[in-house]
């Protein structure tokens, strides 16, 4: 049906930022905006378009004052061109390699520059289908530790008691075959004795039914 040929044409172009939407960076320093994309029937004459904090993602040429890189890329054989770029902002991937890298590293980040960023894609082979994802920057005074004080003592606990479990369930094995190994001993030891009972009392079986019967 033609609805679901345009659905999985739709479907085609996929844009990523990674596993986590989120990135900290400290104060005065540079940081990377990861981005990729991925395409079933190939690409021609790609764009693709960072923005900050834009709801208006529109693919155009000239740079919007929230547009803060702007490139083309001819083909899979081909590198990226520029066509606008934020001064600060710095293209470090590569679509020539396995993966269709479109990061950028925003360099000298300030406080201001916290906020939404967005990595736009346009595919003119897939029928202009277009895709984004969105990758949210805090810029912090600096980097807090993360105390695992905490963690690391319930994980010791825990790992204790499971230790004291096993040494538990160990013990009482030990213990039952003590006892069975005991009880087994005393079966041997009343069926001896009452074997000798028999005997000396003069019982069927016993040596006294051996004995000649006197002659008169």
């Amino acid at each position: 049906l033609p609805g679901l040929h345009v659905f999985a044409i739709a479907l085609a172009l996929e844009v990523s930022v990674g596993k986590t939407n989120t990135v900290m960076a400290l104060n005065n320093s540079n940081v990377l905006l990861p981005c990729t994309f991925t395409t079933c029937t190939g690409f021609q004459d790609l764009v693709f378009t960072w923005y900050f904090n834009s709801t208006e993602l529109v693919a155009d040429p000239s740079p919007l004052p929230l547009q803060i890189y702007h490139g083309k890329i001819k083909n899979k054989a081909s590198e990226p061109t520029i066509i606008w770029r934020n001064p600060r902002v710095e293209f470090v991937g590569s679509t020539t390699k396995k993966d269709n890298n479109i990061s950028i590293v925003l360099n000298g980040v300030e406080f201001s520059d916290a906020g939404r960023y967005t990595c736009h894609v346009k595919n003119p082979k897939e029928k202009n289908a277009q895709h984004n994802a969105t990758i949210f920057l805090t810029v912090v005074h600096k980097m807090v530790e993360t105390d695992n004080t905490v963690t690391l003592i319930i994980v010791g606990v825990v790992g204790g008691l499971i230790g004291l479990l096993i040494l538990f369930m160990l013990i009482k094995k030990v213990v039952l075959f003590i006892i069975k190994k005991t009880q087994d001993g005393k079966k041997e030891c009343l069926v001896s004795s009452s074997g000798n009972d028999n005997t000396e009392n003069g019982l069927a079986g016993s040596k006294a039914e051996q004995k000649a019967p006197p002659k008169a």
